[in-house]
């Protein structure tokens, strides 16, 4: 019989994915240093939040699917049928990595060099691509 964990309260589940070491830039970055990276995951798994008094809840902005960066610190580690997973609470994210496709003010096109998208931060590069 499977088993799937199911978390309680504003506990999420998360399966993390493997460290990139290599940049883009073709810089190694060497394991072990004084302060760990943030790690990348996806939500396998949301609570229902929480809800200790009538409607004045904790709504969860993740769901399952969702690509997030949370510190080395966070959460409690289980194996659940030789599959390791994180068990954290929403608070302990850093954040959710969303597609550049999606922003709203620039859409993921080219931006000239002097350009800057005001939602998503992203720059224009003098480097042609």
């Amino acid at each position: 019989m499977r088993q799937q964990l199911r978390p309680l309260f504003d506990r999420i589940v998360i399966k993390e994915l493997d460290p990139d070491r290599v940049r883009r830039s073709g810089l190694l970055v060497p394991p072990g240093s004084d302060e760990p990276p943030p790690q990348h995951g996806i939500v396998l798994a949301v609570g229902p939040g929480l809800d200790w008094w009538d409607h004045v809840g904790v709504q969860m902005p993740v769901q399952p699917g969702d690509h997030v960066v949370f510190p080395a610190s966070a959460g409690v580690w289980v194996e659940v049928e030789e599959e390791r997973l994180l068990v954290c609470r929403v608070a302990e994210l850093l954040g959710v990595l969303d597609r550049v496709e999606a922003c709203p003010g620039c859409g993921g096109r080219t931006l000239a060099p002097t350009e800057s998208c005001p939602v998503c931060g992203r720059e224009g590069s003098l480097a042609n691509p």
